[in-house]
């Protein structure tokens, strides 16, 4: 069976070289190769121009950019991973719908939290809210991932039926870093005690699937944004879930929206089919 590959955007940012570094080491656990994709477009005030010499002049900066902005990327991952195999691909068309469909047959899809390049079409802040609401994979958002690991991997479980996407990536995730799993459920304070059961029992199934993976369970009052947030500062990865049918109009639902924008640390957003 062909091994999916781990893709990476950038914009040749600090942000995105990040997110690159972060993907090689990924991709160096689950022995797949990395594929780093970068996309770029014109300006929205040049877009609607005729052929004239100044679009052409700004459209060849633009693809300078972006194959500036690839090798950097390949460089900084091949320094992070020696011998990973790693491609470049340069995106067409508009940067948010092009890096969210590179996603595609991809294990992940990882993207910096936002961008600062040299043209405003190419940052990635706009790109990773909608990839986290768009994409077929799993989005990993890179944040400010701590310095010292600390051997845990989170993740918000919000159906206390069922979240098969969200806890199979989080256990994947644990087992292939050799770390311990934390389920977080946020609810009100009256239901925790009957939440927390629930929560013991969802997770038993699991447990016995991934038995090398240190396992616990929070149940915590308030805002589930609130606690998933907590949450990102002291796990190396938080993962979440989200129903592949429903992303919203122009991006996550607000307990993403609100995790993503406040996250101390890499968010992974896991599409579910309903």
């Amino acid at each position: 069976m062909k091994v999916k590959p781990v893709v990476a955007a950038t914009d040749g940012s600090p942000e995105s070289l990040l997110a690159v570094e972060w993907a090689a080491a990924e991709a160096i656990r689950h022995a797949a190769p990395l594929r780093i994709v970068s996309a770029a477009s014109l300006p929205p005030r040049m877009t609607g121009l005729q052929v004239r010499p100044e679009r052409d002049y700004v459209a060849d900066l633009v693809r300078a950019e972006r194959d500036r902005a690839l090798d950097a990327a390949a460089s900084r991952a091949a320094r992070a991973a020696p011998g990973l195999v790693i491609m470049t691909d340069p995106l067409p068309g508009p940067p948010a719908q092009a890096v969210t469909e590179s996603g595609s047959g991809a294990s992940m899809l990882v993207v910096g939290s936002r961008g600062a390049g040299a043209f405003t079409a190419m940052t990635l802040g706009s790109v990773s809210r909608y990839a986290a609401a768009h994409a077929e994979c799993p989005v990993v958002v890179i944040r400010d991932p701590n310095p010292v690991p600390s051997r845990q991997v989170g993740v918000g479980v919000g159906d206390l039926e069922d979240c098969p996407g969200s806890l199979t990536f989080a256990f994947e995730e644990a087992s292939l870093r050799q770390d311990s799993l934390l389920a977080v459920h946020a609810c009100p304070a009256p239901d925790a005690a009957e939440a927390a059961i629930r929560l013991a029992e969802l997770l038993e199934s699991w447990r016995e699937k991934y038995p090398g993976v240190p396992v616990s369970h929070q149940v915590v009052p308030g805002h589930p944004g609130r606690a998933l947030v907590g949450l990102t500062a002291r796990a190396d990865l938080v993962v979440m879930g989200r129903h592949a049918g429903h992303p919203g109009p122009h991006g996550p639902g607000p307990v993403r929206h609100a995790v993503l924008s406040h996250a101390h640390g890499p968010v992974a957003v896991v599409p579910t089919v309903s």
